[in-house]
């Protein structure tokens, strides 16, 4: 019994000049995708200035090595020179919540020769004269940190505990450099008049209404 005759192959008959011409059609496309989303705008994302070292240096002692300096310059518009630095939480599948977060972050300011902390986000929100206004009793170990520069008041932070995921009712706190005080001190929740500080947390507790 004869077999049935096979089909015949669709590429037989076709010129070999042909058949390389597609091959490098199809390898050029599958070189040349475009770039995600993501990809393009970290391309498009302009690199910011460069740390000096004495800053960088300055920061790794106040927080160690995993430091990022996020600000420097004339950040409360005294005339002395600032910085901002932050340990910063990395983006993971299980940290997926919008925003910079971070476990620690400080202020200091250039004194001679010296940097002196005079802010610390931590467990806590604290100056050199206490606990500020608003800081939670029970500590915080994560803060989602946000930030502007106002001409005329310099940095301004908001700072919004994070206790697992992000609670959307939770208020941000407000940190400012109080020119009258000459320190930086928190916000009530009209973000319009600085709170006073404390040296013992429970009698913070009265300024969390």
């Amino acid at each position: 019994m004869v077999g049935a005759a096979l089909p015949r192959p669709m590429w037989r008959g076709i010129p070999a000049i042909w058949l390389a011409a597609a091959l490098l059609v199809l390898v050029g496309g599958c070189g040349s995708s475009p770039p995600s989303p993501s990809a393009q705008q970290e391309q498009a994302k302009p690199a910011g200035p460069a740390i000096p070292p004495e800053i960088q240096d300055a920061a790794d002692k106040l927080l160690g090595s995993e430091t990022q300096v996020l600000l420097f310059g004339d950040l409360a518009k005294t005339g002395k020179q600032e910085f901002l630095a932050a340990n910063i939480v990395p983006k993971t599948p299980k940290n997926d919540i919008v925003g910079t977060i971070v476990t620690r972050a400080v202020i200091a300011e250039k004194e001679g020769d010296s940097w002196d902390e005079i802010f610390r986000c931590d467990e806590y929100l604290k100056n050199k004269n206490g606990y500020l206004g608003l800081t939670p009793i029970e500590p915080i170990t994560g803060w989602r940190l946000q930030y502007e520069q106002d001409p005329k008041k310099g940095l301004m932070l908001y700072l919004t505990p994070v206790k697992g995921t992000a609670d959307a009712h939770v208020l941000p706190i407000g940190v400012e450099w109080n020119p009258e005080a000459k320190r930086y001190q928190s916000l009530d929740r009209t973000y319009e008049h600085f709170l006073s500080e404390s040296p013992n947390l429970s009698n913070v507790r009265s300024m969390l209404r």
